[in-house]
């Protein structure tokens, strides 16, 4: 079995964002049924029904776990079904979640090597006790049983760029393949998911590791790259920010993925900005009809 809850769907800031006055953010904000609240992009996995994998701690991580009941404690006074994290970078709205869950509480910590090293850099994360929460290198390329279940998961690098807070030098946004930023194949040894939260653009061979998928949860973060430079809501295009767009034709994401065979393609890491969190517009049926689901708190999949 291989079950898969999506604990926050959003990109960073959520929907809505809490300073966003925008027309989207303003819908959610006053419980529009089309306009969905949804935090920030997580996942958590299971291969047994019993114990959990989160998949990128975000910073809604304490208020995802009391929203989902197959991760409240079970037994004694304290106790938790997560066995472990993992993460696919070091970006603010994957790792700032750790935090919350640094009371006294035995787990593993999975990352690459130079995660860990930002981790390490950084004296707040010692608050995770490192007798109890175990931080475990992952390296590229290699399967990694997931204990205890029955996963094994895949780091494998894919296009992206070093975390805002670790941009240096004259070129400080330039978009590495060099596992920076990376994403998951999971299996429970007969069906197959993919994690890919943050991609910068489509390679041949991200189309081979995508290609017999059963589920992919992919990077939906912009509709179009220029998209909040329009809105009035930043200077950055998405190419800026390390995330390709899904309609930018030839380069967006629904393109690229048209000629792969992948069983179910959902869209996770939305921003606020982006048209498709609205269940009424032109481009929420674009995404649909070219066979894409967008990711919501509480979507489940089970393979």
């Amino acid at each position: 079995m291989l079950d898969l809850l999506v604990l926050g769907a959003a990109a960073g800031g959520g929907f809505p964002q809490w300073n966003s006055n925008a027309p989207g953010c303003q819908r959610a904000r006053a419980g529009d049924p089309n306009a969905p609240a949804r935090t920030q992009a997580s996942l958590a996995v299971s291969g047994d029904g019993e114990h959990w994998f989160i998949l990128n701690a975000s910073p809604d991580l304490r208020a995802q776990i009391n929203q989902t009941p197959a991760l409240h404690p079970k037994d004694g006074l304290r106790s938790t079904p997560i066995a472990g994290v993992v993460l696919t970078s070091g970006e603010i709205d994957a790792i700032t979640g750790l935090l919350t869950m640094r009371e006294r509480q035995a787990y593993k910590l999975y990352a690459t090597a130079s995660v860990l090293a930002q981790l390490d850099a950084n004296p707040i994360f010692d608050a995770l006790d490192r007798t109890l929460v175990l931080r475990k290198t992952m390296m590229l390329d290699e399967p990694l049983a997931l204990m205890p279940g029955n996963l094994r998961i895949t780091p494998f690098s894919v296009p992206g760029k070093v975390p805002l807070y670790a941009e240096r030098g004259e070129n400080p946004a330039e978009i590495m393949n060099n596992g920076e930023t990376i994403g998951l194949d999971i299996t429970d040894g007969q069906h197959r998911a993919l994690f890919i939260p943050g991609c910068a653009m489509m390679t041949d061979a991200l189309r081979d590791r995508l290609n017999g998928a059963d589920v992919v949860f992919f990077d939906g973060t912009l509709w179009t790259d220029d998209e909040m430079v329009r809105a009035g809501l930043g200077a950055k295009t998405g190419r800026r920010m390390g995330h390709m767009s899904i309609a930018d034709e030839p380069d967006g994401t629904i393109a690229a993925f048209r000629p792969l065979n992948v069983g179910r393609k959902v869209l996770i890491h939305i921003n606020n900005s982006n048209p498709i969190l609205l269940a009424d517009t032109p481009e929420r049926r674009q995404v649909e009809e070219a066979g894409w689901d967008v990711a919501y708190d509480g979507m489940r999949i089970t393979l």
